[in-house]
């Protein structure tokens, strides 16, 4: 299905910043379908291919919460055009909201019709309509409204007439969205004074959480919120707010915190034909959302604390090993305490990106790099050897990349010292004459993702493989870990063979769905 801004620059010849206003509408007016107890869809006259009727495209659809919608089939992506739409017809053109008319029928579901004619003011100060809502209320579930209800239609006309006005919906603060708090989450309209003169149920269960056990029609809202705020600068902070509001501007959204309790609030101002009577304000319980957001921080926290000292751990793991080896005089034993340093090293870079990060996944990318450049840097050769990545690895889960880290520090050292060996100490040195320049090798590190696996490729331009060599019968401990992680830990494959053009490469393929 199409978004409305990819209908929009198909359709009509309404610009960026017609669309964006109808983008942000469309992001706020769950609020005026829950109050309107109406389904909301946005239509938008079409680029006309001559003379004739105006025909309309409906952009966007929101159904009600607080009632059963209209219809039952998506309405975006429909054109109409002829008497179905005389009523868009009317508001678009005269720009004004259309409420006359007898209902209609959609199959068994009786509908009332309303227009609204949806505003934007330009850069020179002129307000044209772009587009036009059309409010259609199932009329099939109508009863006796009451008094939550009567409250809620008339703070809907109120909505409905900025709309036509064009000064809703209020400009977007950074980093807010526009899922909470809603109309069934508690409701409060105030008076031009600042008072209350009607409190949903909800929000009267809000407040009361706050400390405040009376009811709050006639209360001062500002006075009131400032007066429960368990913070005094919060308190203040939280009444400038709702004054703001007052004032015919939309402030920022606040919570309010008192006797362990959290309030989110959301104020609009209500100024309809530009006149200031009051505002809207939204309220909610967040406490228990606030109590797992600050128990997720405190699990967080304490995971990349012992990722830390894991990481500082493995540190004093691998400094031990290196001073052992100082020690050791055998030659063999020297060289395998050192390949157990790197092991260590390798998977503490695991552990220290994981310290560095809010979940338990990391950028694998930067780990490859600090990896094989500690493999060219300790390698025993005399040959310049150059690493090269190809490719991304992604970010990948902490299960995954600590096994892969390993077998990607085995295959990149034995890329380098058994690629590029060191020239043998027995053998005469050649005639000067005939001493050929020093070579230069390169080991490129490959990795795709196709099909929820990881395809990673380790190839040198070495010496390739030995004729007889078979990786199952080898004895050597690095490829023996690089079989048991790569068939076991990482529940993939591995494949070692010589490549057409010289040298050998690494295969490994690493299924990446749920472990």
């Amino acid at each position: 299905m199409s978004t409305l801004r990819d209908l929009a620059e198909e359709h009509t010849d309404l610009g960026p910043p017609d669309i964006d206003h109808l983008t942000r509408l469309a992001g706020d007016w769950q609020l005026l379908s829950d109050l309107s107890f109406a389904d909301l869809l946005l239509w938008v006259p079409i680029r006309s291919g001559g003379a004739g009727q105006r025909t309309f495209l409906c952009v966007a659809q929101v159904r009600p919460n607080t009632s059963s919608t209209a219809y039952q089939d998506d309405q975006v992506g429909k054109i109409v055009g002829g008497p179905e739409v005389a009523h868009l017809d009317i508001a678009y053109v005269q720009g004004r909201i259309w409420r006359e008319g007898d209902p209609v029928w959609y199959g068994d579901t009786p509908a009332r019709h309303e227009a609204i004619p949806v505003r934007l003011r330009g850069p020179d100060e002129n307000i044209e309509v772009i587009a036009v809502i059309g409010r259609d209320t199932n009329l099939s579930t109508a009863r006796t409204p009451s008094q939550l209800e009567l409250n809620y239609l008339t703070t809907a006309d109120d909505l409905a007439q900025m709309v036509s006005d064009g000064t809703f919906p209020p400009p977007a603060h950074p980093g807010e969205t526009t899922s909470a708090p809603r109309v069934g989450d508690g409701l409060i309209r105030l008076d031009a004074g600042g008072k209350v003169t009607y409190a949903s149920p909800n929000a009267q269960s809000a407040y009361r959480r706050l400390g405040f056990n009376a009811h709050l029609v006639g209360e001062e809202l500002s006075a009131l919120s400032s007066r429960l705020a368990a913070d005094p600068l919060e308190g203040t902070d939280a009444a400038e707010r709702i004054l703001t509001a007052l004032r015919g501007e939309a402030p920022p959204r606040k919570e309010v915190e008192a006797r362990g309790a959290t309030v989110l609030i959301r104020a609009l101002p209500l100024m309809p034909a530009g006149v200031p009577i009051g505002a809207l304000v939204l309220a909610r319980d967040v406490t228990e959302v606030r109590r797992r957001d600050r128990a997720l921080m405190t699990k967080d926290a304490t995971i990349r604390e012992i990722h830390h000292r894991v990481k500082n751990n493995l540190q004093t793991v691998a400094a031990l090993l290196r001073l052992q080896a100082r020690r050791v005089d055998a030659p063999e034993a020297r060289v395998a305490l050192q390949e157990s340093v790197r092991r260590v090293a390798s998977i503490a870079l695991v552990h220290e990106t994981l310290s560095m990060s809010s979940d338990e996944a990391v950028d694998f990318d930067g780990i490859v790099d600090r990896v094989a450049t500690a493999a060219t840097e300790v390698a025993a050769t005399e040959i310049t050897v150059k690493m090269r990545r190809e490719g991304t690895f992604g970010v990948l889960p902490a299960e995954i990349a600590t096994s892969l880290v390993m077998v990607l520090n085995e295959l990149l050292i034995n890329a380098v010292e058994h690629g590029f060996p060191a020239p043998d100490e027995d053998a005469p040195p050649p005639e000067p004459s005939l001493t050929p320049p020093a070579p230069t090798g390169e080991v490129v590190v490959s990795a795709h993702r196709f099909r929820k696996q990881l395809h990673v490729t380790v190839a040198d331009n070495g010496r390739g493989l030995p004729d007889d060599f078979v990786a199952d019968a080898s004895g050597r401990l690095g490829l023996q870990i690089v079989r048991a992680l790569a068939t076991g830990e990482l529940r993939g494959s591995i494949e070692l063979r010589n490549r057409a053009g010289g040298g050998t490469e690494a295969v490994l393929v690493v299924p990446l769905g749920k472990r």
